[in-house]
C-alpha cells in the first residue's frame, strides 16, 4: 500500500518523536498501536451503524497520533474521515461515501505498525549495502 512513492513513514519526524520521547518512546509507541486499534475498530463500526457522529472523535484522534510518529498517509486518511464525517454531521447526511476510504485505513494501519515494528527491532541489521571497506549491492 502506500502512495506511490512507497513513502508511509517520514522517518525524519519518527527519528524525531524517538529522540524526544527518549527511554519512554517504545512504551509511547505501544499505546499509539493499542489506541489506533481502538479507534480503527471505532471508526469501522461507525461506518457499519453509518453514524457520521460516531466517526469523527477516533479518526481525529488517529490523524493526530499518526502525525506524532510521521506516519502522514494514514493521517490524511483519517483527516478525510473525520472531515466528511463533520461535513455529514452538518448536513445531516450518512456518511456512506466514506466506505472505501474506511476499507483502505486497516490495510494502511497495519502496513504501518509492521515498518515500525521492523525499524525498533534492535535484531535487525542496519548496516549499509555499500561504502568505505564494503561492496556495492
Amino acid at each position: 500500500m502506500g502512495n506511490a512513492t512507497g513513502h508511509i513513514v517520514d522517518w525524519a519526524v519518527f527519528g524525531r518523536a524517538r529522540t524526544e520521547l527518549g527511554a519512554d518512546f517504545v512504551r509511547i509507541l505501544g499505546y499509539f498501536r493499542e489506541d489506533g486499534i481502538k479507534s480503527l475498530t471505532e471508526i469501522e463500526e461507525a461506518m457499519r451503524a453509518r453514524s457520521a457522529v460516531a466517526l469523527v472523535r477516533p479518526a481525529h484522534t488517529l490523524k493526530g497520533e499518526s502525525l506524532q510518529f510521521g506516519a502522514e498517509p494514514l493521517a490524511l486518511l483519517a483527516e478525510q474521515i473525520e472531515l466528511v464525517a463533520r461535513r455529514c454531521v452538518e448536513t445531516r447526511d450518512e456518511p456512506d461515501e466514506l466506505l472505501e476510504v474506511v476499507v483502505k485505513l486497516r490495510p494502511l494501519f497495519e502496513e504501518t505498525l509492521a515498518l515500525f515494528a521492523n525499524e525498533i527491532n534492535p535484531l535487525v541489521n542496519r548496516r549499509p549495502t555499500s561504502g568505505f571497506g564494503r561492496k556495492v549491492a
